[in-house]
């Protein structure tokens, strides 16, 4: 009980704040066939929050379409960042966590597929709660069944080592399926 009563305090105080902090730029992950779907459901997402900056993650490859998917939904180009460095999700946050807190922004919609999301808010716990960023998850319905469990602990392990070492091990040969 004496271990547990911490770790529920800790992660009702991470609901309370995050509850009364107001995200400051929309994170849309990227990096698969879904890419697609999570831009032009972010580009619609935009609408509701028209100031926001928006970044998109090693999204759909090519960008001039990207940005036409924005254009197309009204969205002011000036507020879209487009960053090609990310080879997973993994890298999804720790190749944008800097560029975030140069901003200086605390706090994002994390904006990824429904089946992706448990593996994204685990990783975005361990990296972009290390340097003090909130966010708040965002789904992107889809008709896929949730990602194996051990994708997320994976990842979350990666993300572990990524805070102590500032390696991912994006380069370390992983299964893909």
């Amino acid at each position: 009980m004496l271990l547990v009563l911490p770790i529920m305090l800790w992660l009702g105080y991470k609901e309370i704040t995050c509850y009364f902090q107001k995200p400051e730029a929309v994170l849309v992950l990227g990096g698969s066939s879904a890419a697609l779907e999570r831009e032009k459901f972010a580009a619609s997402f935009a609408h509701q929050y028209p100031d926001l900056p928006i970044w998109v993650s090693s999204g759909s490859p090519n960008q001039k379409y990207i940005r036409s998917v924005f254009a197309e939904a009204g969205v002011d180009p000036n507020r879209l960042h487009l960053d090609y460095q990310a080879v997973d999700t993994v890298t999804n946050f720790t190749t944008l966590v800097d560029e975030l807190q140069a901003h200086g922004i605390k706090s994002v919609y994390l904006i990824t597929s429904d089946y992706h999301m448990r593996r994204a808010q685990i990783i975005g716990e361990i990296v972009l709660g290390s340097q003090g960023i909130d966010f708040k998850a965002v789904s992107v319905p889809s008709e896929y069944s949730p990602e194996p469990i051990e994708k997320a602990i994976r990842d979350g392990a990666r993300a572990i080592v990524w805070l102590i070492t500032g390696h991912t091990g994006a380069t370390i040969p992983k299964d893909r399926s």
